[in-house]
């Protein structure tokens, strides 16, 4: 039985999804599943991740059809998950996947939410566009100081849930990787417990980033309000 399932979201990767999904393969040690979900068939990264998945089982396609975006394709990855514990990682091997073992533990041992962060103390931000990285640094600090979220980086989406705790709160963003900060600010409303680990990012050096800033940033911005809300509590806590 898988222990984690790590979600991926992929969008025309072409041949650089292989050497990311060979370096995942070599760090995760605990029993997995690992799903690529592209939007179609003919996305080019399939017969890279096919070839992977001819020599490792962990490794297999799957094609979202809950409609374009990486949004979308984050929700068809955790709801078509088989194991308690779900982490979502990048196609662009700008995260650690050395971590996904250490997060997958944090939730197995009690967390909701066990995230990989950039802003803790030892974690880093390598590359990338600056003001992303200051807008994101900045909403990741006032989060973890004045709404006390559990961890400096509620945006990054390198994070691992419970599948318990989803199910409970459910998942409402469709649109980019805004899910990242949505969890964490339904954790905090729902006063389930969130941890943080610090992690170095590393600015992809193959391809092109399909972060779409302008775009993304009212979600963004409602799920940050969000998080300063009252205490919510669940319906059915079951």
């Amino acid at each position: 039985m898988t222990r984690v399932s790590i979600v991926i979201p992929a969008y025309e990767e072409g041949e650089a999804i292989t050497p990311v999904l060979q370096r995942l393969g070599e760090a995760v040690s605990l029993p997995c599943e690992v799903l690529v979900v592209v939007d179609s068939p003919e996305d080019s990264s399939v017969p890279y991740v096919e070839k992977m998945a001819a020599v490792d089982s962990r490794f297999s396609v799957a094609i979202n059809t809950y409609g374009r975006g990486p949004g979308k394709a984050i929700r068809y990855g955790i709801d078509h998950a088989s194991s308690p514990v779900v982490v979502v990682t990048m196609a662009d091997g700008c995260d650690d996947p050395f971590q996904i073992d250490i997060l997958a533990r944090l939730v197995e041992r009690g967390v909701a939410v066990a995230a990989a962060s950039r802003y803790a103390r030892g974690g880093q931000q390598v590359g990338g566009p600056f003001l992303k990285g200051l807008t994101s640094r900045l909403a990741g600090l006032s989060l973890f100081y004045f709404a006390r979220v559990g961890t400096r980086d509620a945006t990054n989406s390198f994070k691992a849930y419970s599948r318990q705790f989803i199910n409970q709160v459910g998942m409402e963003s469709d649109l980019g990787f805004e899910i990242g900060i949505e969890l964490v600010a339904k954790a905090r409303r729902y006063r389930f417990p969130v941890a943080e680990i610090p992690t170095i990012w590393l600015d992809r050096t193959v391809g092109k980033s399909n972060f779409k800033v302008i775009k993304w940033l009212p979600t963004y911005l409602h799920w940050y309000r969000y998080a300063f809300g009252r205490r919510k509590f669940l319906s059915n806590p079951a």
